[in-house]
C-alpha cells in the first residue's frame, strides 16, 4: 500500500526517535555505520511503500561497546495490531471452537447415554448395579489406556487420594441418585429437576462457603426454580422417590464442585486423568453398597426375567 508523508512530519518522527535515543543513553554516540536520514533531498511530498507500517519496540545495547540497537516490528495495518497480538487472537479463537465442540460433543453423547440408560433400566430395573457398571465400564476404559499409552499415566500419591475423597464420595452420590430417579420417571422430568442444579450452586455457596452474589444472579434463579416446580406439578407420571433422586443428585454435583474447587488446587492431575482417577475411586466406594442394596440374587432373578422378556439383544 502507499503512504503519503510529509517533510515536515517525517523530519518530527526521525527527531523524536533520535531524542529517544539519546535520552536513554547519555554516553552513547552514533555509530559510523548508522543510517542518517538526509532530508534536504527530499521533496515536499514523498510516496513511501511499505507493505506494512513500522513502529520502535525497544531500545537495546549489544556487544561490549554497548552499541544502541533499535527493533522495529510490523503493525497490522487495518487493525494497527502487533503481529504478535494478532497472532495471539487468532488462538484464542481457536480455543474457543475446540471447547464449542468438546461441549457439543458432550452434549451429544450425554443424550445418547440417558437413552440407553433408560432402555437398560426399564428392562433391568437395578439402578445400583447399572451405576457400578457405568463406573467401571469408564474405569476400564481409562486403565487400557494407561497401559497402552494413549493417555499419559497421572503421577498421584496418598495425600492426593485423601483430597479426592469428599469429591469421589460426593460424585458417587449424584451418579446413583440420577440413576435411581431416571428408573422411576421420565429421563426428560429428571433433567428438568437437574437443570436446577445452578440454583443450588448459588444457595451452598451462600450459606455454607459465605460468598455473594449480585442481584441479577439471584434474579437468574426465580425463572429456574419456578419452572422446575412447575414441571413438577404438571408431570403426568410423577413419582416422590424419582422426585426426590433428583434434587440429591443436584445437591451431591454442587458439593462435588466445592469440594474439588477447594481441595484440588495446586495438583498436578488434572483433566480427563482427574475424572478417570474420580471414576475409579467412585467404584471401589459404590461396590459394595450396591452388592448391599441390591445383591447378587435380585441381580440374578432380573436377568433371567429380561432375557425371557426381551431376548439375547437385551445384553447389546
Amino acid at each position: 500500500m502507499s503512504f503519503t508523508i510529509k517533510q515536515s512530519a517525517l523530519a518530527t518522527c526521525i527527531d523524536v526517535s533520535n531524542s529517544l535515543v539519546y535520552k536513554r543513553s547519555p554516553s552513547i554516540r552514533r555509530h559510523p555505520f548508522s543510517p542518517v536520514l538526509n532530508l534536504q533531498n527530499i521533496p515536499k511530498r514523498t510516496n513511501v511503500l511499505v507493505s506494512k507500517p513500522l513502529h520502535i519496540s525497544s531500545i537495546e545495547s549489544i556487544g561490549k561497546e554497548k552499541k544502541p540497537v533499535i527493533q522495529c516490528n510490523a503493525y497490522e495495518a487495518d487493525k494497527s495490531e502487533p503481529i504478535e497480538a494478532a497472532e495471539q487472537v487468532k488462538s484464542e479463537a481457536a480455543k474457543r471452537v475446540k471447547i464449542g465442540i468438546y461441549f457439543a460433543t458432550w452434549w451429544g453423547l450425554n443424550v445418547v447415554f440417558n437413552i440407553y440408560n433408560k432402555k437398560v433400566l426399564n428392562a433391568y430395573p437395578y439402578p445400583w448395579l447399572t451405576s457400578t457398571l457405568s463406573l467401571a465400564c469408564g474405569s476400564l476404559m481409562m486403565l487400557i489406556s494407561w497401559a497402552t499409552r494413549i493417555a499419559e499415566t497421572p503421577k498421584t500419591d496418598f495425600e492426593f487420594w485423601k483430597t479426592l475423597f469428599p469429591v469421589a464420595v460426593a460424585h458417587t452420590i449424584g451418579h446413583v441418585a440420577a440413576t435411581v430417579s431416571m428408573s422411576k420417571v421420565a429421563v426428560s422430568f429428571t433433567h428438568i429437576i437437574k437443570s436446577g442444579e445452578p440454583a443450588f450452586s448459588v444457595l451452598v455457596s451462600r450459606f455454607l462457603l459465605g460468598e455473594s452474589f449480585p442481584l441479577s444472579v439471584y434474579l437468574s434463579l426465580i425463572p429456574i426454580i419456578g419452572g422446575c416446580a412447575l414441571s413438577a406439578l404438571t408431570e403426568l407420571n410423577f413419582n416422590m422417590t424419582g422426585f426426590m433422586g433428583a434434587m440429591i443428585s443436584n445437591l451431591a454435583f454442587v458439593l462435588r464442585n466445592i469440594f474439588s474447587k477447594k481441595g484440588m488446587k495446586g495438583k498436578s492431575v488434572s483433566g480427563m486423568n482427574y475424572y478417570a482417577c474420580l471414576s475409579l475411586l467412585s467404584l471401589v466406594i459404590l461396590t459394595p453398597f450396591a452388592i448391599a442394596v441390591e445383591g447378587p440374587q435380585m441381580w440374578a432373578a432380573g436377568w433371567e426375567t429380561a432375557l425371557s422378556q426381551i431376548g439375547p439383544q437385551f445384553i447389546w
